[in-house]
């Protein structure tokens, strides 16, 4: 009897408002090539190892529940931060994954996700050559960071970015209406460790009817705290309300990450990142101590990722169609890579799916180049805005019922 063709996808790391586009572009992509099942991985490698996994064709029945999918938040499937320990290390973990593999009769082996998501592909691809497996492993592409090396960009990050500016432009909004016979200094807190991508995006807040952000503050360019007293004091002279983005990992001119002036937390990954949290409310507390004006700070958090109604259809469609490629690739023999996104023109704005070496991925980051933010340090430039306005555009609707939007809902 001929070997079942069988797939298996998971999710990775931190999760995304389209992140499940790129899942649907998987299960749909693998069912029109012929694959037998399509399994999803419990709450990505960590679930996989204690055999968690699903057969997606009993929580994927039809044409509509793809569409609601691309349109569900978070990972459907869970997801994990967890690190595989370098084969020489513990070479029974390896073992235990492609005995499951063989198992379930696996041909290939999707992973989406972002940097350390890669690393996981290319330790797999790599064991899997070494000791003669023949199981394919691709990446798909997955963060709202937008620090994945080789690709234009990468999904999540188009959306989050249209609801960060969309927000942006409603805080100044509310600033704007406090600030009378009071000046009154807001805090936006961005996601962004080592990358500003993000908080750059608050620059697109700038529009024919909002004056957009003040000052916008990257992990790329260090922060001196005196300058940046001096600087808002000086918009206060001339102005009742600023408003001030700052990426949650800008650090000192030594180092020190400035959440950590106040405290911080002790918390610390399986990946060796410490939990960053409080920056905007100590720059907050700080300004309203110096300047004697009223101060708050402001947290998007966890709806910087998560808000799906402010999805892009650019950032959807491109979500699902490097799960596409990605299960295209592995049917065609690649393995070891990622699928990336290749920017083909800005006007109109077109792109593609390419693929790259995930060796040449994983482990790197990419940040803000320097010449897309000002001289002072404290505002993007014109470049940077017109690389990330395409990728903002356009809208997918939710499915309402009830006034609110409709999710497809993992059932055990």
């Amino acid at each position: 009897m001929a070997k079942k063709r069988n797939i298996i996808v998971g999710q990775s790391g931190g999760p995304t408002s389209v992140i499940n586009s790129s899942l649907a572009g998987v299960y749909k992509t693998a069912k029109e090539r012929g694959f037998h099942k399509v399994y999803g991985m419990l709450h990505g490698i960590e679930g996989f190892l204690d055999e968690m996994y699903v057969d997606l064709s009993t929580q994927i029945h039809s044409d509509m529940d793809i569409e609601l999918l691309k349109r569900t938040p978070s990972a459907f499937l869970g997801s994990c931060r967890y690190k595989l320990p370098d084969i020489h290390e513990n070479p029974e973990i390896y073992e235990k994954i492609f005995s499951i593999l063989d198992k379930l009769q696996i041909e290939a082996f999707i992973y989406i996700g972002g940097n350390d998501s890669m690393d996981t592909i290319k330790k797999l691809s790599d064991y899997a050559i070494v000791k003669g497996h023949a199981q394919k492993f691709l990446g798909v592409p997955k963060t709202i960071d937008n620090d994945l090396a080789l690709t234009d960009h990468t999904p999540g990050f188009g959306s989050a970015a249209k609801y960060i500016a969309t927000s942006t432009k409603e805080v100044i909004r509310d600033a704007m209406g406090l600030s009378y016979k009071r000046k009154m200094i807001t805090i936006m807190e961005i996601m962004g460790r080592n990358a500003g991508w993000l908080t750059g995006a608050t620059a697109l807040a700038k529009t024919e009817e909002c004056c957009g952000p003040d000052l916008i503050y990257l992990p790329e360019v260090p922060f001196d705290l005196e300058k940046f007293l001096k600087k808002c004091t000086d918009l206060l002279k001339k102005k009742p309300s600023i408003v001030v983005a700052v990426s949650e990992g800008i650090k000192t001119p030594d180092g020190t990450y400035v959440c950590q002036l106040a405290g911080g937390s002790d918390y610390v990954d399986a990946f060796g990142h410490t939990q960053l949290a409080g920056t905007a409310s100590y720059l907050a507390a700080y300004l309203a101590s110096q300047t004697g004006h009223k101060t708050r700070a402001v947290e998007l958090s966890t709806l910087q990722r998560s808000a799906s109604h402010m999805a892009s259809r650019v950032d959807i469609n491109e979500a699902f169609m490097v799960g596409g490629a990605a299960v295209k690739a592995a049917d065609e023999g690649d393995t070891g890579k990622m699928v990336v996104i290749d920017r083909v023109s800005d006007d109109p704005y077109m792109s593609a799916a390419g693929i790259y070496d995930v060796h040449k991925i994983a482990n790197n980051e990419k940040l803000v180049p320097r010449n897309w933010v000002n001289r002072e340090g404290n505002y993007v430039t014109q470049d940077f805005i017109n690389y990330v306005e395409p990728l903002i555009q356009g809208d997918y609707q939710p499915f309402m019922v009830n006034g609110l939007p409709q999710h497809l809902v993992l059932r055990r």
